[in-house]
């Protein structure tokens, strides 16, 4: 049995074309890239999967935790075989792509892999004016693909300025993408399948427009849009103030913001951590773990009562 301690995770840095060099100059990150535009900070995807930073599974990575030590997770049954979520810190030095992601249904028909793709998004910084696309303005599938297909793309798509600290849902179907200036912490389903809509007909590095989805894209957009409603609930535990940003069907996220000390004991299979703020002590029994922002980890089951202590905001999450 793996002991009672956190499991502190890597990140997988990818790179994007519109990355920057915010994941270094905020996050103290020794980044790989030039653009670098994705930190998958808690990652069991095959092709992406976070190593293991301490502990006895030291080494190895989240995706063979999950696999090979199920009861760190209370995985009770084999039938679920892929590890749930995906949690990112992205830094949007240029505007991403618009795009739209397709729900578990579609996923599992079209693409053959388990998941679809709902994430949310917790703003860490914004630039003065930022703004980012969240659905659109068509009423109908054929005003849809109109306006796509005859590029109308300031009558389609519907944006909104955003601040750190902003909070956004976006379930599968919704047409959406980052802005220039903004970086954020996702929380999504552990899937990767993007349909790319507009790209601002930019150039990669070959010198090539990248590839369009736009048959998928109408298919999966959901029509008309409208933004989803969540309930968000404050409660005080010590010197902690939990915020409940989202309870959905795939993922509960929070926002913690800690001065002082709180103690709390684990009732979920497991919870995701990233520190976005400030430093830290995580104290389990006689042990103690030093946090800081840029730290993610995982409280596995068997972690039991643990104590908080120090300055710091955190998001949170499990299944």
């Amino acid at each position: 049995m793996y002991k009672s301690e956190p499991i502190f995770l890597e990140p997988v840095f990818q790179e994007r074309i519109w990355g920057g060099q915010k994941l270094r100059t905020d996050f103290k990150y020794e980044i790989p890239y030039e653009k670098t535009g994705e930190a998958w900070v808690i990652s069991a995807l095959p092709h992406g999967s976070s190593m293991i930073a301490n502990g006895p599974l030291q080494g190895k990575t989240l995706e063979h935790a999950w696999n090979e030590h199920g009861e760190l997770f209370n995985k009770q049954s084999t039938e679920q075989k892929e590890y749930p979520l995906l949690v990112k810190i992205l830094d949007a030095a240029e505007d991403l792509s618009v795009q739209v992601h397709p729900n578990d249904e579609f996923a599992r028909n079209v693409e053959g892999v388990p998941y679809g793709k709902t994430e949310c998004w917790y703003v860490l910084s914004a630039e003065e004016g930022a703004e980012l696309v969240l659905g659109h303005h068509a009423q109908s599938r054929e005003e849809l693909e109109q306006m796509i297909d005859q590029g109308k793309w300031d009558e389609l798509l519907r944006r909104i300025k955003v601040k750190a600290g902003d909070f956004v849902y976006v379930p599968s179907g919704t047409i959406h993408a980052i802005g220039k200036g903004i970086v954020i912490l996702e929380t999504q389903q552990s899937s990767d399948i993007t349909y790319r809509v507009y790209d601002y007909d930019r150039m990669d590095s070959a010198g090539n427009k990248r590839e369009l989805h736009l048959d998928r894209a109408k298919e999966v957009t959901t029509i008309p849009h409208k933004d989803a409603e969540v309930e968000q609930i404050e409660t005080v535990i010590g010197d902690l103030v939990e915020k409940k940003l989202v309870e959905e069907q795939y993922f509960t996220v929070y926002h913690w913001k800690l001065d002082g000390k709180a103690t709390r004991t684990l009732n979920k299979d497991f919870l995701q951590v990233s520190v976005v703020e400030g430093t830290a002590d995580v104290k389990i029994g006689e042990q103690s773990f030093h946090i800081e922002k840029g730290s993610h980890f995982i409280l596995p089951y068997n972690i039991g009562e643990y104590e908080v202590v120090g300055n710091a905001e955190f998001i949170v999450s499990h299944e």
